[in-house]
């Protein structure tokens, strides 16, 4: 994990003044990088689904990961899911206080390894303290699957592959996901 050091432990404040996109996590200002096609059309093609959902049924927001999440865990947390689906209050020119119902994170070429392991499984941990129902996990650059992990147990994710059909209950209710559309 790159982390931008202060020599003291970061605030909002700091997330705000850093130059560029970062994530506040644990007291720690964490740059974030931009993304090949492959995750950025899968983000794109997630929330998109979304968003069709949202405008049919309602229940929630369809959010981009341009959108920062300041959610409280014993510490505060500063989050952009590469897409969330949250159903709280939403007001425009303001950050989202509160956590999505539905955190999306799509691997890059740099998530892959023990330390991303532990990184991904750390920052799931925030997200189901601050009261996140699900967490995907997603990889469209290597093996084709979408990993759904539950605050209920997140140790045991549910795996959709090529072929199948995701969901994020209880997060979105009704909402399905065909994993093929991540490859189109």
């Amino acid at each position: 994990m790159n982390i931008a050091p202060l020599g003291r432990e970061a605030t909002l404040e700091d997330l705000w003044e850093f130059e560029g996109p970062a994530e506040l996590i644990d007291g720690e200002i964490v740059p974030m990088t931009g993304t090949q096609f492959g995750p950025g059309n899968a983000a794109f093609t997630i929330r998109l689904s979304l968003h069709i959902h949202g405008q049919a049924y309602g229940g929630g927001f369809a959010i981009s990961e341009s959108v920062t999440f300041v959610m409280e865990t014993p510490r505060t947390q500063a989050f952009h899911p590469d897409v969330a689906w949250f159903v709280g209050r939403v007001q425009d020119n303001e950050i989202v206080r509160g956590a999505p119902a539905l955190a999306v994170e799509i691997r890059s070429n740099g998530d892959y390894g023990p330390a991303a392991e532990r990184k991904m499984r750390l920052k799931r941990g925030h997200y189901f303290a601050a009261g996140t129902l699900v967490v995907w996990d997603v990889d469209v650059l290597r093996e084709g699957w979408i990993r759904a992990h539950h605050a209920a147990d997140p140790e045991n994710p549910v795996v959709f592959h090529r072929g199948e059909i995701a969901d994020a209950e209880p997060a979105v209710p009704g909402w399905r996901f065909p994993v093929d559309e991540l490859f189109r």
